[in-house]
């Protein structure tokens, strides 16, 4: 009988200032970045210490390997990083001296992008482990409501001391235009949609919210056109239209990293400020067990298509 295994996959992130270097060679595939661009990320990164993704995606791993546990599916939990450690490869490797044949496999981005799933799913094509793979999970309903039980009581809070509902931004990650645009053979890539779907769900979850908007954040300094409307376009019409309170809400991300603790808690709130505007957000899903089930009910679909091949 063949021994399956669930495998998470993530983005990954240095361990240190001094790693970065090395990381964004990982990130770019070895196309070498300006030096200006290079320092400009080391100093996001001392700026908040330390980037928590992979700690926070381990024990995401752990909670989803209890809930399996719980509903008596017994299935080690493993988690890789495409762009640092633990790499897919070395996971991978340590998966097959472990004796496992098959794996569902789950990207911890929910929406479907050739930019980061479709990248994901090539690391594995020579894995020698028979795969289910996810392809996107936008609208799982335990998603949504990870999702709504950390705008619930921002939304409430914030209210309250504003005297008014105030206005939700929802966030995704950027992507080059470039990438998602239909090419030949290939349909668009539904990425933005899926975002966009995510957020509309998550609204329609908290009926309270009466005004929300999305927006794209992080662009990179890639060349070419990036995915919009940017947080700060979308911050400057809500300063125009006279708001004086915004709640953000990071959509397109599961746990705290760079582009939250940094993009949003320093400079977007320092951006918003310069508009008389008050960003504030909502708390990352981190150890959500909302999220937990979410991710246990997707592997455990996909270990089931496993098991009736």
């Amino acid at each position: 009988m063949a021994k399956r295994a669930v495998l998470l996959l993530a983005h990954g992130t240095p361990e240190s200032v001094e790693q970065i270097p090395e990381y964004l060679r990982n990130v770019t595939g070895g196309r070498p970045l300006p030096q200006p661009v290079v320092e400009e990320i080391q100093r996001r990164y001392a700026l908040i210490g330390h980037s928590p993704l992979t700690e926070i995606t381990i024990e995401q791993g752990r909670l989803v390997e209890a809930e399996l546990t719980a509903g008596g599916e017994r299935a080690k939990v493993y988690v890789a990083m495409r762009n640092w450690h633990p790499y897919i490869d070395d996971v991978v490797r340590q998966m097959r001296a472990d004796g496992v044949d098959e794996a569902a496999v789950l990207c911890l981005a929910p929406h479907n992008s050739r930019t980061s799933v479709g990248l994901y799913r090539r690391a594995l094509e020579n894995s020698g482990l028979r795969i289910d793979f996810t392809e996107g999970w936008a609208e799982h309903p335990l998603l949504i409501e990870a999702f709504a039980e950390r705008l619930r009581p921002a939304f409430a809070r914030l209210s309250a001391e504003a005297g008014a509902p105030v206005p939700v931004l929802f966030t995704a990650h950027s992507v080059p235009c470039r990438t998602v645009e239909a090419a030949e053979g290939q349909p668009a890539d539904p990425y933005a949609e899926q975002a966009q779907r995510t957020a509309g769900l998550v609204a329609a979850r908290v009926p309270e919210v009466s005004k929300w908007s999305f927006a794209f954040q992080s662009q990179g300094a890639s060349g070419g056109p990036w995915m919009g409307p940017t947080v700060e376009q979308t911050l400057e019409s809500l300063a125009a239209a006279g708001e004086k309170t915004v709640l953000l809400q990071p959509i397109g991300f599961l746990c705290d990293h760079v582009e939250i603790l940094y993009d949003v808690d320093i400079f977007f709130r320092e951006f918003a400020a310069r508009l008389n505007l008050r960003l504030e957000r909502t708390e990352s899903l981190n150890n959500s067990c909302t999220l937990a089930r979410a991710v246990a009910d997707l592997a455990r679909q996909g270990l089931a298509r496993l098991a009736s091949r």
